[in-house]
């Protein structure tokens, strides 16, 4: 029996050139093996420009921005792929609300690239127990998961827990969605966090309420640092 060289048997392109082209999950296109052609990788609202390294909000020169000046929230960075718009928002519903499991690796992937300051351990914001079973999974934890192993980060999976099942964040006006937040998450005892840089890993960040709920449960663990790692941030309307 002839057997190939180990330099020359790649059964990666052997099956690349055996199974069907992947189609772009935005336009349909052949995007070979990729889940998005180059097009719409391309046209994906990155976000860019100057932005308040607080809290990312677009700023005229990077600096932190007035609001966070005013009132630090509990965390201390923020660091985000894309704006939360078209199409990226529908990725993110996409996996979030239709369990297009797919997307994990390649939004993980896009928001592991833009993380230039590690931290020690990674956290997922956690659902309550009652929207996990009703859910059937944690996206957040989904995310973390990835770029653990991406970045080569600890992950702890089990050091927190949210304790008040609360309205859905999108549900409620934008003033009342620190309130929703109040008390919801909590830190188990020997939660081992003290002295750390945390990074909180999330889908969106809209108001920071939530991340900014969690990184105050982790700083009362003595966490010393947390930064919030999100796929999107929405930005206000101008």
């Amino acid at each position: 029996m002839f057997i190939l060289p180990h330099h020359q048997f790649d059964i990666g392109a052997i099956f690349e050139r055996i199974l069907p082209a992947q189609p772009c999950l935005l336009c349909g296109a052949d995007s070979h093996a990729a889940l998005c052609c180059g097009a719409c990788d391309a046209d994906l609202p990155r976000l860019a420009g100057a932005h308040c390294p607080v809290c990312s909000l677009p700023t005229a020169d990077g600096s932190v921005c007035g609001e966070c000046l005013k009132q630090p929230p509990p965390f201390d960075h923020t660091v985000a792929a894309f704006r939360y718009a078209f199409p990226a928002d529908k990725l993110i519903q996409a996996l979030k609300f239709h369990e297009r499991l797919i997307l994990v690796d390649y939004l993980a992937d896009a928001l592991s690239q833009r993380i230039a300051l590690r931290a020690d351990c990674i956290v997922a914001l956690p659902l309550h127990p009652a929207r996990l079973r009703e859910r059937g999974f944690n996206q957040s934890l989904l995310l973390a998961q990835r770029i653990a192993r991406r970045l080569d980060i600890p992950l702890l999976a089990n050091v927190c827990e949210r304790v008040r099942n609360t309205p859905p964040q999108s549900s409620l006006p934008w003033k009342e969605r620190d309130k929703n937040m109040r008390q919801a998450f909590v830190c188990k005892p020997g939660a081992d966090v003290r002295g750390k840089h945390v990074a909180i890993v999330d889908d969106v960040m809209t108001t920071g309420a939530s991340i900014g709920e969690l990184a105050r449960a982790l700083k009362v663990a003595g966490a010393s640092e947390v930064s919030a790692w999100v796929v999107a941030r929405t930005l206000p309307h101008v």
